[in-house]
């Protein structure tokens, strides 16, 4: 059987959504500051799926036991941080990927 879950992708994933967060906060200068809503309605929901994605990749490859839940735990909380998903993935993806 193929996996189709790896954490090659993973990372990918969570780069875009450590990337996606931080548009969000630009538009949400936008939004609040600005009055300019457009950019953060679309970047929003961009974010939300992302997070989604993220989320149940996470949960996936937890469950597969490629690291254990305490880790799990870890990238969960890191999704929530700004600049959390770059720092997991330079601490553990990096190392998980080329054990």
């Amino acid at each position: 059987m193929i996996n189709t879950f790896s954490v090659k992708q993973f990372r990918i994933i969570a780069l875009i959504e450590g990337e996606s967060y931080i548009c969000f906060g630009i538009t949400m200068t936008l939004k609040y500051i600005f009055e300019i809503l457009e950019p953060n309605y679309i970047v929003g929901m961009i974010h939300g799926l992302v997070f989604i994605l993220y989320c149940f990749w996470l949960l996936v490859l937890t469950v597969r036991n490629t690291w254990s839940w305490s880790e799990g735990i870890i990238f969960f909380i890191a999704s929530l941080i700004p600049f959390g998903t770059f720092y997991i993935d330079a601490k553990y993806l990096k190392k998980i990927q080329q054990s």
